[in-house]
């Protein structure tokens, strides 16, 4: 997922977002604990994602 494409979002579809990033994040911890991931750098994008819409959130409330 583009920062561009996260920057024209509404902070309502910001936090929605965020919260589904947050909750496939802790499901791939989960995999990767019980050996069940097998492509660990989904983990990496998924805490990008969060970083990035995160980014978002907080230009947008400065704004």
């Amino acid at each position: 997922m583009k920062y561009t494409d996260i920057n024209t979002k509404t902070i309502e579809e910001l936090n929605t977002l965020l919260k589904e990033k947050e909750t496939l994040l802790f499901e791939l911890n989960l995999k990767l604990r019980t050996m069940q991931l097998t492509n660990s750098s989904e983990i990496r994008v998924a805490k990008k994602d969060i970083a990035r819409i995160k980014t978002a959130l907080n230009e947008k409330r400065r704004a």
